[in-house]
């Protein structure tokens, strides 16, 4: 418990090749910890599940440490356990789920299994204070590209609207920096290069947009595609590649795609806000693009900054506290590790 009384909850997360752990107090982050293992992932172009689960392993206590002395607390002050359970890597997952297990059965402290992807939403809660009674939410991340109808986190129903059919937002960014020669992640890569290249220079596919598609159904695998034949054709020309301007061009289309289908489910919803999250919010054009349209149509956007976007144990902890603030019976230590978990709501059941 902090000096107030109030809990203290420790959030952790390890769904991919993140390792973090966050403190969280009635909406307040105390600190955090965070180790990433993504450059030994880069020479393979993409997260390797045994090299994230190793990192993990090394990382937990370090990073467990940081985040208790960055709130400056005592593990014996934490009141409760919030993990991830699913979804993400399964190697991965059992990490810090046995990390958390651990840690609440050493203290005697109630443990909670939670949504990854919920815990990107309530990361804005962080910054922003409570989510609005009911509004949008729209995850962009490396493994994820989802429409969401949210009403109370933790306590109404999660309603999926439309999900991505192939690539996630991310992982179209990350094989199109390969295919650039960029490097990994491919988030950061390509938005760099796309400073110095001009975004109207290549006409990209804007895909599932025409009237009779389904409305917030995602898919970029053919655009992926259209920046490979792209390049193809170039190089078999033997004429130069514009990385710069491949790289703005596909961004811009990712991004217009994106902004469009979230606000037309907040339009359609009769709502009156945005919440943009997930690893590839943090990118800046996606985030400039929709602030103009979303001015332009009098809804509120709310995008946590930067830090909170990507896989972190601050949003895990911030779940966890709105759970133990709604009086949600904890999951226990019988939680088991789920990486294939649906979302229907922010706690994840026992599974049967």
């Amino acid at each position: 418990m902090t000096s107030s009384g109030s809990p203290s909850v420790l959030g952790v997360e390890s769904s991919c090749d993140e390792t973090g752990f966050g403190l969280v107090s009635d909406g307040v982050l105390l600190g955090q910890g965070l180790a990433s293992s993504a450059a030994q992932h880069a020479d393979f172009g993409g997260v390797v599940p045994e090299i994230a689960a190793r990192a993990h392993l090394e990382a937990v206590v370090p990073t467990l440490r940081i985040a208790v002395e960055d709130a400056g607390i005592q593990l014996s002050d934490i009141s409760h356990v919030a993990v991830t359970s699913g979804p993400g890597l399964a190697t991965a997952v059992h990490v810090g789920l046995a990390a958390a297990k651990s840690i609440a059965w050493s203290l005697g402290k109630p443990l909670y299994g939670v949504h990854h992807l919920a815990g990107h939403a309530a990361a804005d809660t962080l910054e922003h204070g409570p989510l609005p009674e009911r509004s949008i939410v729209l995850i962009v991340s490396g493994g994820h590209t989802s429409v969401l109808a949210v009403g109370d986190l933790v306590r109404d129903p999660i309603e999926h609207l439309g999900d991505t059919l192939d690539d996630a937002a991310g992982e179209a960014f990350d094989k199109v920096s390969r295919l650039l020669g960029l490097g990994y992640p491919g988030g950061p890569a390509i938005s760099r290069a796309a400073l110095e290249g001009d975004p109207t220079t290549f006409s990209f596919p804007r895909a599932m947009l025409r009237p009779k598609d389904a409305p917030f159904t995602f898919s970029f695998s053919g655009l992926k595609t259209a920046v490979a034949r792209t390049v193809e054709t170039l190089e078999r020309a033997g004429e130069p590649v514009p990385v710069a301007d491949i790289a703005a061009s596909f961004e811009q289309a990712v991004v217009d795609v994106l902004v469009k289908k979230a606000l037309r489910a907040v339009k359609e919803r009769n709502l009156d806000t945005l919440i943009i999250v997930g690893g590839v919010a943090a990118n800046a054009r996606l985030r400039a693009v929709a602030q103009e349209k979303c001015a332009a149509a009098g809804i509120e956007l709310r995008i946590p900054p930067p830090a909170l976007c990507t896989d972190n144990g601050a949003m895990i902890a911030a779940v966890g506290d709105l759970l133990v603030r709604s009086g949600a019976a904890p999951s226990g230590l019988r939680i088991a590790a789920d990486p294939s978990a649906v979302l229907h709501g922010a706690q994840l059941p026992l599974l049967r």
